[in-house]
């Protein structure tokens, strides 16, 4: 008689080819599961609207329907969400994707399930779901992200809102899983009237180089169609919104001496872009360069590679994806100084604050290090990230908590 393969459903990530956390964590953990016959995943894609999932884009991807496609041996299935929702799509969106999972156990007799949801968004609705998903033989599993209610693009009832539905949903789950010991921490001095249920595991990063070389076409052709060059810039990767503290960064920037670009790899956020213009005139700045997404991941690692440092602005969430993989590939790393990144980075990082001048000063400290000095935090934070944040690490850790039974 063979293993019974377990079959996990993913819900709460938009789709998996951007630069959100949960989209990152997916990828990366289908990939290394891929060939892993005792699970078998079931993913939610956002079909339509922002952040939405389009598969076209994406290599290794077989079609089965208009709504579901194979990816990493994972089955995608795509929800559409009804448009001019505002903030109340996520809500439907993870609700929509929850129906669905049952619908999908139910239809296929699927025993012992694990439905594992990421974020704290559906907490007035997860005791229905979960009083259904129980009946079906399943369990609930819950990432309870990093504070969504402090969000700074969220209206205050919203914010209340994300604060009240983290609680119920800490309430119901049979187990959650913190991707950091802080997150974990205030789980249990927050909620301990629910006695819950945690452990910790982290996201991972990637520990090899890229297959790319210095002189790899795609990558020298990048480098001159943003005036980029190696070593003379410091990198930004992630997300274009307001609690990555972009704004300090670039102003911090501005007003130092550096004679490197500020290269910023990031979505598209109009409304955000005209607001920081209007109050720093970047654009004067002709070190500042924002130059839109790179998809490519070895092309994204050999730029991290080549950065004369990586600044880390987000100051919201738990361990950050992008922190890890600038961790092991950057040798210099600077994030802003909270808990979630001290965590990660420990003694391997040179942290700044958003008083003013800090950062400007500590640019043009870094600007002067000796390549010695440089050499010696990049194999702090390589041997961080081989130590507690490598992806086969990682997917091990998973693997043994998608099979535990109890």
């Amino acid at each position: 008689m063979g293993t019974e393969i377990q079959h996990v459903f993913l819900v709460g990530a938009k789709s998996l080819g951007t630069y959100g956390g949960y989209e990152t964590f997916i990828n990366k953990l289908t990939e290394y599961h891929q060939n892993n016959g005792r699970i078998q995943y079931h993913i939610a894609c956002k079909a339509n609207g922002d952040g939405c999932m389009d598969e076209t884009k994406m290599k290794g991807v077989k079609q089965l329907s208009d709504t579901e496609f194979i990816y990493h041996n994972a089955v995608c299935f795509k929800i559409t969400v009804p448009e001019k929702l505002g903030p109340v799509q996520a809500v439907y969106y993870d609700a929509a994707a929850l129906n669905q999972c049952c619908k999908i156990i139910k239809e296929n007799r699927i025993s012992n399930p694990v439905i594992y949801i990421l974020a704290c968004r559906i907490g007035p609705f997860v005791g229905y779901f979960y009083r259904k998903i129980q009946q079906l033989g399943g369990k609930v599993y819950l990432n309870p992200d990093g504070h969504e209610w402090m969000r700074k693009k969220w209206p205050m009832i919203i914010r209340k809102y994300w604060k009240l539905s983290e609680r119920l949903m800490v309430k119901y789950a049979d187990l959650i899983i913190c991707d950091s010991k802080n997150i974990e921490k205030y789980i249990h001095e927050n909620y301990r009237k629910y006695n819950p249920t945690t452990t910790f595991i982290a996201y991972g990063a990637e520990t090899r180089k890229s297959i790319l070389s210095d002189n790899s076409s795609e990558f020298v052709n990048w480098y001159k169609d943003n005036g980029l060059s190696k070593k003379m810039y410091y990198l930004i990767v992630g997300r274009f919104v307001p609690e990555n503290n972009f704004e300090t960064i670039i102003r911090e920037f501005m007003k130092s001496n550096s004679k490197r670009d500020l290269c910023i790899i990031s979505t598209a956020n109009d409304t955000f872009m005209r607001k920081l213009e209007k109050e720093l005139h970047f654009e004067k700045d002709h070190r500042i360069k924002f130059v839109g997404t790179v998809y490519d991941q070895e092309l994204l690692m050999k730029i991290r590679e080549n950065a004369y440092g990586y600044f880390h602005g987000h100051e919201v969430g738990g361990t950050n994806p992008s922190l890890l993989e600038a961790l092991s590939s950057t040798d210099l790393n600077l994030p802003i100084a909270v808990s979630f990144n001290k965590e990660v980075c420990e003694d391997a990082a040179i942290y700044w604050s958003k008083q003013d001048g800090d950062l400007a000063e500590i640019i043009n400290k870094a600007d002067k290090m000796s390549e010695e000095e440089i050499r010696q935090l990049g194999r702090k934070a390589n041997r961080r990230i081989k130590e507690a944040y490598s992806w086969e690490h990682i997917a091990q850790l998973y693997e043994d908590v998608f099979q535990r039974k109890s």
